[in-house]
């Protein structure tokens, strides 16, 4: 029941459900864990994760760590990932495919490349496409192109066949190694050798690889092409290659269609208003700002997140909101002013 209620996202009516439970076993647990980070809410899929191992005692199974890895992977939490791949190797958990997989992306998108190599090394003939897709993507999205292309190549060599997840992971490569042939060889063959129809995520990556590489046109022309609607992913990365390459009137395009999807994201307005300032059009500058001022532009606040103890903690500049946040300062004064006696004593580390 549990299960049932998270999947049709009635995480309120689980949570009534599980609070009046007067045993819970590792199923009723793994589906609330499961549930939460299933619905996006991984802070709650963490703790609760937590308050099962720590606080009730109870062992997590394999279906658990599947479940709460993602949850780990979304808020950054590498030191409760690092303790979770313990468990599960000590367990010979490893050995399950799933759980595998998912360590190999909550390392990637924790930024240990390392980790996520040596897990991904350690799976051998249990590999599925999964495991390949989080690979090449990790190294791709760190920019290692030279490694994510090497690796779908091997994939290739062993007869699987890569699904649209794949090619965005290799398009990506071509992007960061401004492979701009090879990105449009790949690209092409998504259809004519592998059958696969690009959707509007792979345009995306072909527009940035066409549109870094300074080949605006191109990119325009690929875009009027599509077989589908541009989105704004679309037009903010031809923006983004117009505002490196100061090409005024493609931006103005790209603007105008900005506005029109996403009329409350003032950022495409400054990157336009840069334009022109680079181009010396001081009047088009002028146009921009006075737009803004009627828009009443305001950025919103953001916020940081730190890790202690398997826990989650977010502050904003001069928050005041945590309940100890008046310790939280008393610490930091006493740092500042620990880091101010150093550098009177040792004015070469004041740099």
């Amino acid at each position: 029941m549990l299960s049932a209620y998270a999947r049709g996202g009635r995480m309120g009516d689980a949570e009534r459900l599980f609070a009046g439970m007067p045993d819970r076993s590792v199923v009723s647990w793994t589906a609330m864990v499961s549930g939460y980070a299933q619905n996006g809410r991984h802070e709650e899929a963490m703790h609760t994760f937590l308050d099962m191992w720590d606080g009730a005692g109870v062992r997590p199974n394999k279906l658990t760590v599947s479940s709460v890895l993602p949850a780990c992977a979304a808020l950054g939490a590498l030191a409760l990932g690092r303790k979770v791949e313990r468990y599960a190797r000590g367990r010979g958990m490893l050995r399950n495919v799933y759980v595998a997989n998912a360590l190999v992306e909550m390392y990637a998108k924790c930024g240990s490349i390392r980790w996520a190599w040596k897990v991904f090394r350690g799976m051998g003939t249990q590999r599925d496409l999964c495991s390949w897709n989080s690979m090449i993507m990790a190294f791709a999205v760190h920019g290692l192109w030279t490694e994510a292309l090497a690796l779908f190549h091997k994939l290739r060599m062993t007869g699987v066949k890569p699904d649209g997840i794949t090619f965005i992971g290799v398009i990506l490569s071509c992007t960061h190694g401004g492979l701009v042939d090879e990105g449009k060889l790949l690209f092409n063959s998504m259809r004519g050798e592998f059958g696969l129809k690009p959707r509007i995520e792979h345009y995306g990556c072909m527009v940035d690889l066409l549109g870094r590489a300074g080949l605006l046109k191109e990119a325009d022309s690929l875009i009027a092409s599509m077989p589908m609607e541009p989105d704004a992913v679309i037009w903010g990365a031809l923006l983004g290659a117009c505002s490196f390459h100061g090409n005024l009137e493609l931006a103005k395009t790209a603007v105008e269609k900005l506005m029109h999807l996403e009329p409350h994201n003032t950022a495409n307005l400054v990157i336009l208003s840069n334009i022109y300032a680079s181009c010396g059009k001081w009047d088009g500058v002028a146009r921009v700002w006075k737009l803004l001022k009627e828009k009443d532009h305001k950025k919103s606040a953001g916020y940081s997140v730190i890790e202690l103890d398997g826990r989650m903690h977010k502050f904003l500049v001069e928050d005041k909101s945590h309940p100890r946040s008046e310790k939280v300062y008393d610490a930091l004064d006493s740092i500042t002013l620990a880091m101010k006696l150093v550098s009177s004593e040792n004015p070469e580390v004041e740099s």
